[in-house]
């Protein structure tokens, strides 16, 4: 496997003939559930709860895409750029119960995952190597679920993806014309005129952006600035207990509406080695809004997933947010 960079549009493609296509995993016995036999190489582990020997735990993903020795070795070939695929793949085990996914769970529960994800990032970019960490979540099969444990995945990378870059810059420019973040002056708006706002939680609100990828797209935020999820995963147990309620809510207001879906996480890239050349990096904590993108997967509407030039959703924000707000959820 190796990383190759496309010269029009810079984003890195992992590559390579070695890897077998993906599909979800039925096995007889979970390796990722409490009591299993299997070996699994765990990285981190979070108390447990109610009995439980842990409550969240971090592993190797059992086929990674990126390794974690040795050293990228950027290369060119021509006009194309190449590297190895160093890096790091795990997967974040949300429970240990098989059944318990975070729309089942209670927020006693979901809160040591979130803690557990801020800290693998924490850790994460104390390695140098690794420019960006990020988490996500395919559920469904349409969404290619790969574990039937309630899990998600992890990827610590030597580049930041091209979306991430594409929201760095934007901010950056946005704050050097006004010096305030524009996610802060978004959610500002969004709260004030209560259009596409879904709920509130306390330091956290959650709405249907304003010009959404496809239909119900739902974003998560803090109402108070901050760039890096970890600090955030790291701090107050009231505040974390809070984004855990308002996540667990969220997605079963979006699971009224389907059960498949893209769930990532995009925050701060790793400004503790800063790069020389990249702009960005210098004023990432004043510009830069860490959030959680939660993005449905409706069949009947798939047109919305076939033409990314110019996204098309043929429901609107304010439609989504109404038929949102109305759906049953647990307190």
């Amino acid at each position: 496997m190796e990383l190759r960079k496309d010269p029009i549009t810079r984003s890195w493609v992992i590559t390579g003939d070695d890897v077998p296509e993906v599909a979800p995993r039925s096995e007889p016995l979970c390796r990722f559930c409490a009591d299993s036999p299997s070996n699994v190489q765990v990285v981190s582990s979070a108390p447990g709860v109610d009995g439980n020997p842990w409550s969240a735990r971090a592993v190797v993903h059992p086929s990674p895409l990126y390794h974690i020795e040795g050293e990228p070795a950027r290369r060119g070939d021509g006009l194309y750029d190449r590297m190895r695929a160093v890096g790091a793949h795990e997967v974040l085990v949300e429970n240990p119960r098989h059944d318990r996914q975070i729309w089942h769970s209670s927020d006693r529960e979901i809160a040591p995952f979130l803690a557990l994800a801020g800290q693998r990032i924490q850790d994460l970019k104390r390695d140098q190597r690794f420019k960006y960490i990020s988490i996500f979540k395919n559920y469904g099969a349409s969404a290619g679920q790969e574990f039937e444990h309630p899990t998600v995945e992890l990827t610590a990378t030597t580049f930041v993806p091209r979306r991430v870059l594409y929201e760095l810059r934007a901010g950056r420019d946005y704050f050097e014309q006004k010096e305030r973040c524009v996610f802060c002056d978004i959610i500002s708006q969004e709260e004030r005129q209560n259009q596409r706002v879904v709920e509130i939680r306390a330091d956290f609100v959650a709405f249907c952006p304003y010009a959404p990828r496809v239909p119900y797209e739902t974003w998560i935020l803090p109402r108070m600035h901050e760039a890096a999820f970890e600090r955030s995963a790291l701090g107050r147990q009231a505040s974390v207990s809070d984004l855990a309620a308002l996540l667990r809510r969220t997605l079963q207001r979006i699971r009224t509406i389907t059960e498949d879906f893209h769930l990532v996480l995009h925050t701060s890239p790793n400004s503790l080695y800063r790069s020389d050349s990249l702009g960005y990096w210098k004023t990432i904590d004043d510009d830069y809004h860490w959030h959680i993108e939660i993005m449905p997967i409706l069949l009947s509407k798939n047109k919305s997933y076939t033409f990314k030039e110019v996204y098309y959703s043929p429901v609107s924000s304010e439609a989504a947010v109404a038929r949102l707000r109305e759906a049953k959820v647990n307190a």
